[in-house]
């Protein structure tokens, strides 16, 4: 059973797998924050399935770099984590050194195997077939025998999420308009009528009743000059322009509320359950186009 590197497997791998390169991803322990390391590189055998990815033990045990089973982790392609099943720093320190030079055997593989196996599997692989198990070989071992540490679908373990969409009603403030409010002059030319009063003398000659009688020389007053003086006086208009208070205008604005609706497709993941042994596409009917 042939072990190579992904790249050495398939050098084009970045766009015959789907999904984030798991080169660079961050190890963390099960359940936890705590970063133990980071992905070097994945391990492929001949067929290209994954048995191992290389985990540099950076952040636990500088410089060492060591082969970490993949039915020991858990791939979060969202987060960019691989986290680690049932792995104390004290089995990394034990596990065998993985170097650039190392030999992928048989005999390197079982080191790496020893240190992840229960004690159990450790027990009935020292007793033969006492759990229904032999002796591993090179010439009758296969990974099935292992499914703990290389089947990713044999534990029960396994967690995702299901998401859904929802509506979120938000309100933004924005300018719809303005008005501007001025004053202007306007000009008219008005008529107002002034009654006046304008005095003039009347000089009116009459002859008295007793005219052509004798008076006396003491009554006739014989003289030259003013005998009488009247003043004349006149009314003229007097027209002057006063200001007045002719209205006052208010100026506020008033809200007014209305209540509007929006529609919008959202979108929902229910979990599809089949124990009968079909395919989800089988079972809902949506068959890939490749199969119909």
């Amino acid at each position: 059973m042939p072990l190579q590197k992904i790249s050495e497997f398939d050098a084009d791998y970045h766009n015959t797998i789907e999904g984030n390169d798991i080169k660079g991803m961050g190890v963390y322990v099960q359940g936890t924050d705590e970063k133990i390391g980071t992905i070097n590189d994945a391990v492929v055998d001949d067929q290209g399935a994954f048995r191992y990815l290389i985990v540099d033990l950076g952040f636990w045990i500088f410089g060492k770099k060591v082969l970490l089973p993949v039915g020991k982790s858990r791939i979060d392609s969202t987060a960019n984590r691989v986290y680690v099943v049932g792995i104390t720093r004290e089995q990394a320190e034990n596990l065998p050194e993985y170097q650039e030079h190392t030999t992928l055997d048989y005999d390197y593989e079982e080191q790496v195997r020893g240190g992840y196996r229960t004690p159990s599997v450790e027990s009935s692989a020292a007793l033969g077939s006492t759990v229904g198990r032999t002796t591993p070989s090179p010439d009758n071992y296969t990974y099935a025998d292992d499914t703990d540490l290389y089947d990713v679908s044999a534990h029960e373990d396994q967690t995702f999420k299901l998401y859904e969409e929802r509506l979120v009603a938000n309100k933004q403030r924005r300018k719809t308009g303005e008005v501007t409010i001025g004053k202007h002059v306007e000009t008219e030319t008005v008529r107002v009528s002034v009654p006046v009063e304008r005095e003039r003398v009347v000089i009116e000659r009459v002859t008295p009743q007793d005219a052509g009688k004798v008076v006396s020389a003491e009554t006739a007053n014989f003289r030259q000059g003013e005998v009488a003086h009247v003043e004349l006086y006149e009314e003229v208009a007097d027209v002057q322009k006063e200001a007045f208070l002719r209205e006052e205008v208010r100026v506020q604005k008033v809200v007014d509320q209305e209540t509007v609706e929006v529609q919008e497709t959202i979108r929902r993941e229910e979990l599809d359950v089949d124990a009968e042994g079909r395919t989800i596409e089988e079972k809902t009917g949506k068959l890939p186009k490749d199969r119909i």
